[in-house]
């Protein structure tokens, strides 16, 4: 196998933004929980840095609590607001940077997703578009949130954006996937509001349009913006926000309309189409690009064997096929970038052994060694 992937498409220099990065592989945010207080220390630095120096062209962070109470579950994930947390992520930019690569953060808010009760901020209860749980349920303890707040929350992401300039970030990433508030917004199972932020699917997009709308107002017209999204939830894999490539385009649209850059779809096995129906071949990010002609990143369950939150292995689907299907499809156009998580968590070396043909030599990913890796 030896230098068999040297020439792969995915260590190919790219485009970001006015930037280029040193390969198209980004290494997906997720959280470790590994920041006390809140404030990300040198160990996080040192964790970004050595995917960085072993050839990560883009990383982004694990998820980063915007200025809200209730913006997240844990005391240790990371804030994205206050100078503690502020000069923590600069000392990780600085590192990331020293070492050739580029990062942007991704601002983080959960929404109903967050337990009652849950620190920081116990007293905090979880918001959401209508106080409705992520399984559709009314919930007492969940607050609806009210048109103000709505407009404040959106004010609390700009003024995250501003400070990711600020601090040397190269861009940003909003979290609109999974189940997570912006998320919540789009879905009708937790979406039933009346007013501008509620409605058809078009119109659910509009909290979301309108956080890019503020960020990009904060950061200016070069900073790069992307906008992570999902079909499927954390509480189900079957949801659909478009269930045919014209709804898609119904959604899509106020978002590239309101400024978004890049788009990263989330699925969770990157060789299954979207609308299978329609075409047989494309999968979310190819839709996206098609529908849009901005730039994507895929993901999913590329350097492993078994898809996301799978107790099932596709031992039919190997790393190998993933690699060969990738250089199809960004020769084709269908996507830019391409988005590496548990094994890029598990193998910080996983691109450099990629290059000279040793992927036999990764430590592979396991959910018992998760706590251990660095």
């Amino acid at each position: 196998m030896e230098q068999k992937y040297a020439g792969h498409t995915l260590l190919q220099s790219v485009s970001f933004g006015n930037q280029r990065l040193a390969s198209r592989l980004v290494m997906a945010p997720m959280t470790r929980i590994f920041s006390p207080n809140g404030i990300p220390g040198e160990n996080v630095a040192h964790y970004y840095r050595r995917r960085a120096e072993n050839g990560i062209g883009l990383i982004i962070t694990e998820g980063t609590a915007i200025n809200h109470p209730a913006a997240v579950m844990s005391p240790d994930i990371p804030r994205f607001y206050g100078e503690a947390a502020l000069n923590g992520w600069k000392n990780v930019v600085n590192e990331v940077h020293e070492a050739g690569g580029k990062i942007i953060p991704q601002l983080w808010h959960v929404g109903a997703a967050r337990r009652a009760g849950s620190e920081p901020n116990s007293d905090a209860p979880p918001v959401s578009p209508s106080g409705f749980t992520l399984r559709g349920q009314k919930n007492e303890k969940i607050k609806a949130l009210t048109k103000n707040e709505v407009v404040e929350m959106i004010d609390t992401y700009a003024e995250a954006a501003a400070n990711a300039k600020r601090i040397g970030f190269d861009g940003i990433e909003l979290h609109g996937a999974h189940g997570y508030l912006i998320d919540q917004f789009f879905w009708e199972v937790t979406n039933k509001r009346d007013d501008v932020y509620g409605g058809d699917l078009g119109e659910r997009t509009k909290f979301a349009a309108d956080i890019v709308r503020a960020c990009r107002k904060a950061v200016g017209p070069d900073f790069p913006i992307v906008f992570r999204y999902s079909q499927w939830k954390g509480t189900d894999y079957q949801a659909k926000l478009a269930n045919t490539s014209k709804e898609l385009e119904q959604f899509l649209t106020p978002l590239v309309e309101a400024g978004v850059d890049i788009f990263h779809c989330s699925t969770r096995r990157i060789w299954e189409p979207e609308f299978e129906e329609e075409d047989p071949s494309l999968n979310l990010a190819g839709w996206t690009k098609r529908l849009t002609k901005k730039p994507t990143i895929a993901v999913g369950s590329v350097g492993i064997n078994r898809a996301y939150l799978s107790n099932q292995d596709h031992a039919q689907v190997t790393i190998e096929d993933n690699l060969s299907l990738i250089d199809e499809k960004i020769k084709a156009g269908e996507y830019d970038y391409v988005a590496v998580g548990r094994a890029v968590l598990a193998d910080p070396e996983w691109a450099v052994k990629l290059k000279s043909g040793k992927l036999d030599q990764v430590t592979h990913y396991t959910k018992e060694s998760e706590k251990y890796l660095i």
